[in-house]
């Protein structure tokens, strides 16, 4: 067994898990850096990143495209997907060693690495072994060969972190649904070809707040399914975020995913394993920050000695230091814990609250160590800020999650 990490953050990972990590930091090596230095400054200046509409750029869409399909004929697009559908079937630690790796290795400067690997609300997922033929053939394929995208369309404007006040429908006629209603906050809205649509099917359940939601896969070209408007963000000109609205979009009968009314619980099992990437994500992101503060303290002089030397730039990084290494390690049990077959709701939960917490001081101080600098685009620490600021919020937000840990508490789950 092998050991990864600089500094005060360690991770045994096993030399299967080391293996994937190398060869993937080598395909972003050979197949994504080219593609990003052609592109040049379209990924790094926002006027230029996206278009009039909000959206990106064509030339941006085409090269995410090239990097998920060439990461795909390599095995890294699919390689959490289960083996029962045809992915790699790769466990909870390998999918948080990745992401953590990813975020810590490229950063936000090379943000096109992260097209690299699927993730499992834009692309192909465990959602799709509760799918009939039809969609596992005309929807699923072209999701695992990289050639198409899609979107996870559960929150609304009225219902986000409460979801039994969905208002979206889908009503049964004949041998098709009918679809009616608004998401909101859709990643990858803008550009998907496919949506995992969830919609009221028993009213009566739904006031009981026990069931009554199922999912459908939703062609976007469906007639009456519209991109309403790219939400901008930041301050940018346009994002990856977009409001959906759906008029009468009809789908067939065969669209359902998993079971009717049940498509609630089945929509959330796959939070467990955003909060576990969101985690990771944080976590590799910050101690790049770190890294980024550590090495710019230790070169640059202020008064007759490098500012590391002082104890008020110094003490604070290592306080950073300490609450990685403690994130980092609750990451690494909520994945663990999952691979044992156990739930992992809870741990994942603290992992994604705690260490999306500590993402925000760690960048924080990041910035402050390097003074004005910090503050330019060209460190990219801005950058990174933005992104863990909205990770804080994604997947679950600090106070929902907290709300999960108390009733799991509550229910006398306390071995801590």
């Amino acid at each position: 067994m092998t050991t990864r990490g600089t500094g005060s953050v360690d991770l045994e990972l096993g030399s299967d898990i080391d293996s994937v990590l190398d060869a993937l930091r080598d395909f972003v090596r050979t197949e994504v850096l080219p593609i990003e230095e052609k592109l040049g400054d379209l990924l790094t200046d926002p006027s230029r990143t996206y278009d009039s509409t909000g959206r990106y750029r064509p030339e941006i869409l085409e090269a995410r495209r090239a990097i998920r399909m060439r990461s795909a004929e390599a095995g890294y697009l699919q390689m959490f997907v289960p083996e029962s559908i045809g992915g790699g079937g790769l466990g909870a630690l390998a999918h948080y060693a990745v992401w953590e790796d990813l975020y810590h290795r490229w950063s936000m400067k090379h943000w096109l690495a992260f097209e690299s690997v699927s993730h499992w609300a834009t692309g192909p997922s465990h959602l799709f072994e509760h799918s009939s033929p039809r969609v596992r053939e005309e929807i699923f394929a072209p999701l695992m060969s990289g050639e198409k995208t899609m979107c996870f369309a559960m929150s609304e404007p009225d219902a986000g972190s409460d979801l039994w006040q969905m208002r979206t429908t889908a009503h049964c006629e004949d041998d098709h649904w009918i679809i009616n209603g608004i998401k909101q906050w859709m990643t990858n809205g803008p550009y998907a070809d496919y949506a995992i649509v969830f919609a009221v099917t028993d009213h009566e359940q739904l006031a009981r707040r026990r069931g009554g939601i199922s999912a459908f896969v939703v062609d976007t070209t469906s007639p009456g399914y519209r991109v309403d408007s790219v939400i901008k963000m930041f301050g940018h000109v346009g994002s990856n975020e977009a409001i959906l609205s759906f008029t009468d979009v009809e789908v067939p009968d065969d669209a359902l995913l998993g079971e009717l009314h049940e498509g609630l619980a089945f929509g959330l099992s796959g939070t467990t394993v955003g909060r576990l990437y969101n985690a990771g994500r944080s976590v590799g992101l910050s101690r790049w920050a770190l890294e980024q503060a550590l090495d710019y303290t230790a070169a640059r002089q202020a008064f007759g000695s490098p500012v590391l030397d002082y104890q008020g730039v110094s003490f604070p990084l290592a306080t950073c230091a300490i609450e990685l290494h403690a994130a980092h390690l609750m990451g690494v049990n909520a994945a663990r814990t999952i691979d044992a077959g156990r739930s992992g709701a809870m741990e994942a939960a603290m992992a994604k609250a705690y260490s999306t917490e500590v993402a925000g001081r760690v960048i924080d101080q990041a910035v402050q160590a390097l003074g004005g600098m910090g503050l330019t685009n060209e460190v990219y620490l801005t950058q990174a800020w933005l992104e863990l600021r909205a990770v804080r919020i994604a997947d679950g937000s600090a106070e929902m999650l907290r709300r999960l840990i108390v009733g799991r508490l509550r229910k006398g789950d306390r071995d801590l």
